[in-house]
């Protein structure tokens, strides 16, 4: 897989470990929420730490250990499951999470911008799909009809603005 910030490749210093795979000793390494609630403690506190969060897993679930965790990678089981959408946002809007948000599963070139909307910051792409679509992808709209997290101004703001403009 490869892993896109901001429409660009950029290296995965990040290890997941399935919960059967012993943690390494050094670097950083994403665990399930069910290993993090299970030997949280025990991974050492000095190293970076991510929870993957399933697709059915609730970002309520991980808000005890925010303040630890480097990075949230939230699973994608199909395109158009868009429950990865609203988790970022969640952690984002009432969690008040800074650090990375990562959608790792099936998402789509189409999607990018609205993933980076609502607060993702990295992707994983399949290494079979041409990565200059994501880049593109970020460069294809760039006006919003919501407000969402990344701050653009809305289109209907934009537009109350330009009438008050013409108006004066």
């Amino acid at each position: 897989m490869a892993l896109l910030e901001n429409g660009c490749p950029v290296a995965d210093a990040w290890t997941f470990v399935p919960d059967d795979q012993p943690i390494p000793a050094e670097g950083p390494v994403i665990v399930t929420l069910a290993r993090l609630t299970a030997e949280g403690n025990a991974i050492a506190a000095d190293r970076k730490l991510g929870v993957r969060l399933a697709s059915s897993e609730l970002a309520k679930a991980v808000a005890p250990y925010l303040e630890r965790l480097s990075l949230v990678a939230v699973e994608f089981p199909k395109f158009r499951d868009g429950r990865g959408f609203s988790t970022a946002r969640e952690l984002r809007e009432h969690y008040s999470y800074t650090g990375d948000i990562r959608a790792v599963g099936h998402t789509l070139p189409d999607q990018y911008r609205f993933l980076l909307r609502v607060g993702f910051t990295q992707v994983e792409a399949p290494d079979d799909r041409d990565l200059r679509a994501w880049e593109q992808a970020l460069t294809q709209i760039d006006i919003a009809y919501q407000r969402a997290t990344d701050a653009p101004t809305p289109a209907s703001l934009l537009r109350r603005r330009y009438t008050q403009k013409v108006t004066s």
